[in-house]
């Protein structure tokens, strides 16, 4: 079993910044991180590894990110995306990015809880 595909579990962590490129080898050389880079498309995606096991990614700001300061951000496996954002509104929560499907990974949505914490939520594929 991949404890990290389980409910509940804490499974990535991103960083969003304004400069990727230096933070990828900033946090390269202070853990030992092997820092490789993917195109998503959207731009360029740093993904960072210790060993094998990939550990987080590093991202730039979104061009709408207004004045939000860089920033590490964590995804948190659920079953069903749909159903956590719908529950999490329950429970006084709001989605700040609606489900959305990442191809080849599976499908998130951001989230914030009723006291202003941020987080995102995965159901991966497979």
């Amino acid at each position: 079993m991949d404890v990290y595909k389980t409910h509940g579990a804490f499974s990535w962590s991103e960083l969003m910044t304004t400069d990727p490129e230096a933070a990828s080898r900033f946090y390269g050389g202070l853990f030992g991180w092997t820092v490789k880079n993917m195109d998503m498309g959207t731009g360029p995606y740093h993904v960072a590894s210790v060993g094998d096991t990939a550990v987080g990614g590093i991202m730039g700001m979104p061009p709408d990110a207004g004045p939000m300061p860089p920033a590490w951000g964590c995804y948190i496996t659920v079953d069903n995306v749909d159903e956590t954002m719908a529950k999490c509104t329950a429970l006084g929560g709001k989605t700040l990015v609606p489900p959305m499907d990442v191809p080849t990974v599976g499908r998130m949505a951001v989230l914030q809880d009723p006291q202003g914490a941020v987080f995102s939520v995965m159901t991966y594929a497979g």
